[in-house]
Parts: C-alpha cells; structure tokens; sequence
C-alpha cells in the first residue's frame, strides 16, 4: 500500500513545493459526516456533556498511520488528515448524538453547558493495516459514561472492527476508515438509547 503514488484524495489537497519548486504534493484528507437519521419521536431528558477522547500520539497527530506487522506503527509522509483522528471522532461524536434526536442537549465538556451525564472514552486504533494481499482499516474505541449524580459509570461500551478497503489507494483507505467509524459511532448511540430504555432518567 504504502508504495503507490498521485493518489486521488476525497477532500481539498493542498500543494507544497520545496525550495527547488519540484516538491511531490502533499495530499490533505477528512472525514466526511453521516446523513442525518429520521427524526426520533421524542428525546430523554438529560444532557449529555462529551469529555476527552484519549489517543496514541500517532492519533493526536495528522498524518495517515498504517500498521506493519504485529508490532509495527508508521505514518504516511505525504498524507495528512485536515485534523487529528482522535478531535475529528470527538466531533462527530457530538453530531450524531444531537442528529439522533434522543437526547436533550449534547454538549462538548468545558463550555458553559451543564449536564447530567459526562461521556469520555479512547480511540486507539485508526489506521490502515495492510496484510500482504489485502487491505482494511481499523477503528477500535471505547467510551464511558459517568453519571454525575450517581457518581458512578454507569455504562461503556466497547467498538473493534477492520473494514475491508475497496480498492488500494490512500482515498480508498479514508473512505472504508470513514465507514467504519460512523459505524462505531452509530453503534455507541444505539447503545446509549438501550441504557436510557431500560434505565429511565428520573427514575430509581
């Protein structure tokens, strides 16, 4: 994967030249959000704070990793994520809770907003794992949520999958890590409304 070159990114590629103006381009990619669900017929009554998302360094970072081997971690030196995977997965974190309609409020933790419930977690694995003969991308994460009046974690939820990768250029790999974290995401949501179903707020 990593010796295929004028790859086609799915965002706005930005050109930089060296001092010799014959530099190879630097290719920026983001993610692009889910389609907003049909509207929920009515949302609990709490107010969800979402807190820090934890990530390797190579997370909090812009450049695309892939994995070699077992053991091995790398990054791409001419493709970059417009933002890092762990601040992109916060906010689309926050987007498909408050398009769900489930919920009252869905706020980032640290602003003025004050809720009931803080939900934080980790992303630990966000990169392209190439395995000889065929490519996938990896998302792997887990969240919490704390209850503030319980002052107690009262739920988590755990999300490891690999995607097949369509295809073997980088915009196939952003494409299929894409997908498969709007998958996770949906299915934290999915989650978080069986808990509230069967723990009704207010409620003993």
């Amino acid at each position: 994967m990593r010796r295929f070159v004028g790859l086609i990114p799915i965002a706005v590629a930005a050109l930089l030249l060296d001092s010799c103006g014959g530099g190879r381009p630097i290719e920026y990619y983001t993610l692009q959000f889910p389609a907003a669900p049909s509207p929920s017929p009515g949302a609990y009554p709490v107010t969800l704070l979402v807190g820090r998302i934890g990530a390797p360094e190579s997370l909090q970072d812009d450049p695309i990793v892939y994995r070699s081997g077992p053991n091995g971690i790398g990054t791409y030196q001419y493709h970059y994520w417009d933002e890092p995977p762990v601040r992109m997965t916060r906010v689309m974190l926050i987007r498909t809770l408050r398009a769900s309609g489930k919920f009252q409020s869905v706020s980032q933790l640290g602003s003025q907003a004050t809720g009931d419930f803080v939900l934080q977690g980790r992303l630990d694995d966000f990169e392209e794992v190439d395995s000889g003969d065929s490519i996938a991308a990896l998302v792997n994460m887990e969240f919490e949520m704390f209850d503030r009046k319980a002052h107690r974690t009262v739920w988590n939820h755990s999300y490891s999958r690999s995607e097949p990768v369509q295809g073997k250029k980088i915009a196939d790999v952003v494409a299929a890590l894409n997908h498969n974290l709007i998958q996770g995401l949906a299915e934290i949501e999915s989650s978080l409304d069986a808990y509230f179903s069967a723990n009704p707020p207010g409620k003993s």
